[in-house]
């Protein structure tokens, strides 16, 4: 299988110059290089300009570059779009998308712009309507490849509260998943707040790798290690699951095959297989 890590990717304001320098030394497996929340109106112009900058420098080495435009409903919207299609970063991230005309839309904005055909979309789903109707977003365009949690945003809309374990916002999060894996799309978990509180981050974090996000967008460069971690097969998970593949190889034609007194049948083997496609491709990326 085809396999990208995205266990940690780092929201950076493009209006910073430090920041942007900084990213090219941290440990993260994608840069989300923003145009928007992070960036005052009267620096958007600038900030612009040096996304794109960064984003065609070839810089940052084994890093996904993405860059943030501001939503489709504002006045920097149309040329945040045409001059990040020719930067040609790895992805455009576009926040606020409801529906899958929404994509269409932003995806013929794109071929008009001339965006080469590397350069995919993210999709930030935040709001309700856009949780009832994840598949559709999802399932628009082969150009949309990852769908981005924008939690904060989502807690908003519906007048829920942050409280650990995240129980307001358990629907949406699950109806976001069931639409990005009836859809073969990749899911970015959203951003953890409390930068001071590591103990909260690691739990939703946990929770985020339970559930089955890919991987979890961040705020702040100390959140990287600890979701890198997160997100990454355990190293007994690995080695179990080499043992499963091993035994079922092994057993092929027998019936029935076992591997430490369990039953092993073709949906653990995939399972196993994910995971040592998965530690394979963090391997390579970290090498």
């Amino acid at each position: 299988m085809d396999y990208r890590p995205r266990r940690s990717v780092l929201y950076m304001p493009s209006s910073n110059e430090r920041a942007l320098e900084k990213a090219k030394t941290l440990a993260c497996d994608g840069l989300i290089l923003d145009l928007e929340d992070a960036v005052a109106p009267d620096a958007k112009p600038a900030a612009r300009e040096a996304a794109c900058a960064a984003a065609a420098s070839g810089d940052y080495g084994r890093r996904e570059v993405t860059i943030r435009v501001n939503a489709a409903d504002t006045e920097w919207h149309d040329a945040d779009l045409a001059a990040v299609c020719a930067a040609g970063p790895d992805a455009i991230v576009v926040p606020k998308v409801d529906s899958a005309d929404a994509v269409h839309a932003l995806v013929d904005a794109m071929e008009r712009h001339g965006a080469p055909d590397h350069t995919a979309l993210w999709a930030m789903v935040e709001t309700p309507r856009a949780m009832l109707h994840a598949e559709s977003i999802a399932g628009a365009s082969e150009r949309l490849t990852v769908l981005v949690m924008g939690t904060n945003d989502l807690a908003k809309e519906l007048y829920a509260e942050h409280v650990p374990g995240r129980q307001p916002l358990l629907a949406g999060l699950g109806l976001a998943l069931l639409a990005a894996r009836a859809t073969g799309t990749a899911i970015l978990d959203g951003v953890y707040n409390d930068v001071r509180n590591e103990e909260g981050f690691l739990a939703e974090c946990r929770q985020g790798r339970e559930m089955g996000f890919d991987g979890k967008t961040l705020i702040h460069p100390g959140q990287v290690a600890g979701a890198n971690e997160a997100f990454a097969p355990s190293a007994q998970a690995v080695e179990d699951a080499r043992g499963m593949v091993a035994a079922w190889e092994a057993g092929r034609g027998s019936g029935v095959v076992t591997y430490q007194g369990r039953m092993v049948e073709n949906l653990h083997v995939a399972t196993a297989e994910r995971v040592l496609a998965i530690h394979d491709a963090i391997t390579a990326l970290e090498g």
